[in-house]
């Protein structure tokens, strides 16, 4: 997968977290730091049927793009959801998960990216 196309995969996850009311969205830039991908997405749910409807609406919109994932581990009634793209690695926590696991913590070496930022590069694709 290309940076270009890790780019728009990250922009296509977190517009789909966001149609799910997905909170507490984060996009950390990685590459620099890590071989494992280009981009790692976190967000939170407030409960399992919002974490599995944003992990479902991140599948499908991704799909519809061309991208399926690699690998997902921990999907349907599960605190944390991992969907591997290989460039994107999108995480849907519950709160308490979220709070326990702390990736963003962990990852503060990587670029942190304003959301926003991603949603108006999926603006301009579409």
């Amino acid at each position: 997968m290309t940076k270009e196309e890790s780019r728009e995969l990250a922009a296509i996850a977190v517009k789909a977290l966001e149609d799910k009311k997905g909170e507490q969205i984060e996009v950390i830039e990685i590459d620099e730091i890590s071989p494992l991908a280009d981009y790692f997405v976190i967000a939170s749910g407030h409960n399992t049927n919002q974490c599995d409807a944003m992990v479902d609406e991140v599948q499908q919109q991704a799909a519809r793009a061309g991208f399926e994932p690699d690998h997902v581990e921990g999907h349907r009634n599960a605190n944390w959801t991992l969907i591997d793209y290989k460039g994107v690695v999108v995480h849907v926590f519950d709160d308490e998960a979220r709070e326990f696991y702390d990736l963003a913590r962990i990852w503060r070496d990587g670029k942190q990216i304003d959301p926003k930022t991603m949603e108006a590069y999926a603006d301009k694709k579409e």
